[in-house]
């Protein structure tokens, strides 16, 4: 694979089809596998967190996962194929596990919403084998337990619908553990599959606007994480431009 390493991030050159590909070879070795999408905000934060550097550093497949990490690698000039969003990804890979037979396990969000998108994602794909679901409502002593029946339940992908940098840390400790899937952290992405939460527009996703959208719907949540996270970001694009015009 062709790697892009921007922000100290190495990322996979790969486009959806491409990472869907993978995905499934991962799946026919029966290999632990870290599906991460980095955004802006992880760029951000793998700044202060020495551990979430780390864990980034390890995963398998790391998508460019936000129209600004992309637009940032054109203006870079090492630029990545195209945005690979989650949402949009884990559709993909429901369609792949649906056609395939692979078992799939969702893990995240409140029992009331994880609980309503089941059947509705076993409604739009017939074949949909479920491993299992559970809320994300635990606390890290269940980590253990947690590892133990993804083992016996063997699903091939885990969706993780937690908070970042909880997600990260608890995927790592399910490779740890050898959990043989691919761990896959969706984010707000129950919300949106089970219609708790509407999805911004084509239109707006297609003007890299669906940021703003999300912030609109929730704004007390998401202003302060957007609006102060993206001038930050800002400023690790010069930083980064700097460094690769000294290194040049």
């Amino acid at each position: 694979m062709k790697k892009v390493k921007l922000f100290d991030v190495n990322f996979d050159a790969l486009t959806m089809a491409e990472t869907v590909h993978l995905v499934q070879k991962k799946i026919i070795l029966g290999k632990s596998t870290h599906l991460l999408g980095v955004n802006a905000d992880k760029i951000n934060e793998i700044k202060n967190d020495s551990e979430m550097k780390r864990i980034v550093a390890d995963a398998d497949i790391i998508n460019a996962d936000g129209a600004s990490v992309v637009l940032a690698s054109k203006i870079l000039k090492r630029p990545l194929p195209e945005r690979v969003a989650g949402i949009d990804l884990m559709q993909e890979l429901l369609v792949l596990a649906n056609t395939k037979g692979y078992p799939v396990y969702f893990l995240g969000a409140k029992e009331s919403v994880v609980s309503k998108m089941v059947p509705i994602l076993q409604k739009k794909y017939k074949k949909l084998r479920v491993a299992g679901y559970r809320n994300g409502y635990f606390a890290k002593d269940d980590w253990n337990d947690i590892a133990n029946i993804l083992i016996k339940s063997k699903p091939s992908i885990v969706f993780v619908g937690i908070t970042s940098p909880t997600k990260e840390y608890f995927i790592d400790f399910m490779l740890s553990k050898n959990v043989p899937s691919v761990f896959m952290g969706v984010g707000g992405s129950f919300d949106v599959l089970s219609g708790n939460i509407k999805r911004a527009p084509k239109i707006i996703q297609q003007l890299n606007l669906e940021w703003a959208y999300r912030v609109a719907q929730e704004p007390k949540r998401l202003f302060k994480r957007y609006f102060f996270g993206n001038a930050k970001f800002i400023r690790e694009i010069f930083k980064e431009s700097h460094r690769l015009k000294k290194n040049a």
